[in-house]
């Protein structure tokens, strides 16, 4: 699996690192596969921190006074319910 221009989707990240790391423990890996491995993580790591990211743009605190604050707004990437760019 190539990480190029294609999009994988994070069931495929996932098997793919793992059957990587199986390989490395049964076999040990190629200086290639130990490459792939490295990009496959970080491509992991990324969506999942993104993933993140995004759903705590989406939450919104009710304050005592009835205000509602919304944390996306307030301290993450979004203004007025649109992502920055």
């Amino acid at each position: 699996m190539e990480l190029h221009d294609r999009q994988y989707t994070m069931a495929e990240l996932t098997a793919r690192v793992n059957e990587l790391y199986h390989k490395s423990q049964a076999e040990g890996l190629s200086e290639e596969e130990k490459t792939e491995q490295a990009k496959l993580r970080q491509a992991y790591v990324a969506n999942i921190r993104n993933n993140l990211k995004g759903q705590l743009n989406n939450i919104s605190i009710v304050e005592k006074d009835g205000s509602v604050t919304n944390l996306g707004e307030k301290f993450g990437g979004k203004e007025n319910g649109k992502e920055k760019s």
